[in-house]
């Protein structure tokens, strides 16, 4: 099925062991995970976790976050992740938490090299500042929130869809649907043309589901509601 697909599939998290056991799947194109994700996990050492990792996976994009609010902290932060690995993307929010926008920071990290990965984005007014400061000077990424934009009530695909427009002035920039809901959400991206789409491991362990016969699963379904009714003992 992945062969079929153009959009590249990056697994999203923060468990060593479910990472290393998705490198060795040939359809994950790449790693991204974020501190929630890492608390989440219990780490408690990110630059050692991230080392860590990177000694087994130096051959596929992989992105750690920095978390400074301070926005000279930021770039500090950014030049010494960016040292770690020639893999490695450095996580930047579009603001910080009093909203102040990174696009400065973004746009001298570009000109230094450092592969950015602009993160939490929700409006296509973000997306267009972020690309306009990055430019083309190095690989880049811009991960727009997608789930949590249908959150909202709102259709995220043509907002994806005019983002893949505005990254295609650039081509060393690469559009990630962040935060999908559902297996459809790969479909989706795949058919708007979004280069990378993150993924955790609930919505991976579907992909096995793809083709699957309708009225089996249906079938399947009845079966289980069935055994779980006599497991329970229930009784009129």
């Amino acid at each position: 099925m992945t062969k079929a697909l153009r959009v590249k599939i990056f697994a999203d998290g923060a468990d060593k062991a479910d990472i290393l056991r998705l490198y060795g799947n040939p359809a994950i194109k790449g790693f991204t995970t974020n501190p929630t994700l890492m608390r989440k996990a219990g780490i408690s050492d990110y630059e050692a976790f991230a080392k860590d990792i990177l000694g087994t996976i130096a051959d596929r994009p992989i992105s750690f976050e920095v978390f400074s609010d301070e926005l000279a902290e930021m770039e500090r932060q950014a030049l010494k992740i960016a040292a770690w690995g020639d893999n490695v993307y450095v996580k930047i929010p579009v603001t910080n938490t009093l909203g102040e926008p990174t696009y400065d920071l973004l746009h001298r990290l570009a000109r230094q090299g450092v592969r950015v990965n602009v993160t939490a984005l929700m409006t296509l007014d973000q997306v267009r500042r972020s690309s306009d400061a990055l430019e083309d000077h190095a690989p880049s990424n811009i991960s727009v929130f997608a789930g949590r934009i249908a959150d909202t009530g709102v259709d995220p695909v043509p907002v994806m869809a005019e983002a893949v427009a505005i990254l295609g002035r650039f081509p060393k920039q690469e559009l990630i649907w962040a935060s999908p809901r559902e297996l459809l959400n790969v479909f989706q991206a795949d058919a708007i043309g979004c280069q990378i789409i993150t993924v955790t491991a609930d919505v991976l362990k579907k992909l096995a589901l793809v083709g699957k016969d309708l009225a089996e699963y249906s079938l399947e379904t009845v079966k289980m509601f069935r055994d779980d009714a006599v497991a329970a003992g229930f009784s009129l």
